[in-house]
């Protein structure tokens, strides 16, 4: 069993999804520093995805800081520093461009957008 929940779906790469998930399940406490990492082989067959798939995850993880090698153990979890607010803001570019073309095909303002998402606003 994954100690992260995701239901894959079709258009856009299983890697950002499963990546997309695991941060998910680090920022909501559901995966906790220290806790032990799926190998490659566990996520492959628990996903029915690719081993080189799930290399790819477990690099990219590795590689951002959210995942440690540990003699004996396998990866294990470990807590990034908090990223700088243009990497973080340089994570949710895509959304907001397809968030603004989306508005603009409505006939909506920058300001109307900008309103709204103040009304659905949830709390630090």
């Amino acid at each position: 069993m994954l100690p992260f929940s995701i239901r894959l779906q079709d258009g856009s790469p299983v890697s950002d999804q499963i990546l997309l998930a695991v941060r998910k399940a680090l920022l909501t406490g559901q995966m906790k520093p220290g806790d032990v990492f799926p190998s490659v082989r566990t996520l492959s067959q628990e996903l029915k995805i690719s081993p080189t798939t799930a290399h790819k995850v477990v690099l990219q993880l590795k590689e951002a800081g959210w995942l440690n090698a540990r003699p004996g153990i396998g990866m294990v979890v470990t807590e990034p520093e908090q990223a700088g607010v243009e990497q973080r803001l340089a994570q949710i570019t895509p959304h907001c461009r397809a968030l603004l073309h989306e508005a603009a095909e409505l006939n909506l303002t920058l300001h109307q957008v900008i309103d709204h998402l103040k009304t659905l606003q949830i709390a630090p």
